[in-house]
This record gives structure tokens, sequence and C-alpha cells, in this order.
């Protein structure tokens, strides 16, 4: 899971072979494919992580209603979490 452009370059967007997502830089366990859906962004999204402490959560300042997400090993900078913006009303999107 690296970093990449908002306007294309995601390899992993339409991507929904089984498998475990790891951290790009220390290969923790962060995603399962089963919990992966199709979703309008330019990055693959997710309802859950594999452990509990696969990712590290902040409060993100400037955007209401998300939160700054890393590696909950390393703290390899991994996006957003969006609240309830998942596929079932109340999930949260990754």
């Amino acid at each position: 899971m690296s970093f990449c452009s908002f306007f294309g370059g995601e390899v992993f967007q339409n991507h929904f072979e089984p498998g475990i997502y790891v951290c790009a830089q220390c290969g923790y366990e962060l995603f399962s494919s089963r919990s992966k859906y199709a979703h309008s962004s330019p990055w693959p999204a997710f309802t859950e992580t594999i452990h509990a402490d696969s990712v590290a959560k902040r409060p993100e300042h400037n955007q209401p209603g998300a939160l700054k997400v890393s590696c909950g090993r390393c703290g390899n900078g991994l996006g957003h979490e969006f609240l309830n913006d998942g596929p079932k009303h109340g999930q949260s999107r990754f």
C-alpha cells in the first residue's frame, strides 16, 4: 500500500483477487481482500482491518469526518478513514 496520484496510477483499485494487503514499508498485515469493496475513489476501499492494531488513527484537523491512518507497526502513511462512508449504513471506509 503506497501513496499514488489522485488522478491515476493505483494498480489495486480494481484488483479483487483473494489475499492480504500489507504495509509497503514493513510488511505488516493491514486489510483482507474480504473487506475490500468497489468504490469511486482511485484507491482501494476497505471496511475493516485484519488486526485491532493494524493501523493507528488520529484526527485530521482540516477534514472533519476523516481520520489520518498509518501502519500500526511502523507508522507508514496509508491515507484516511472516512467515517460513515462505507457500503452499509454506519460503516467507515479505509
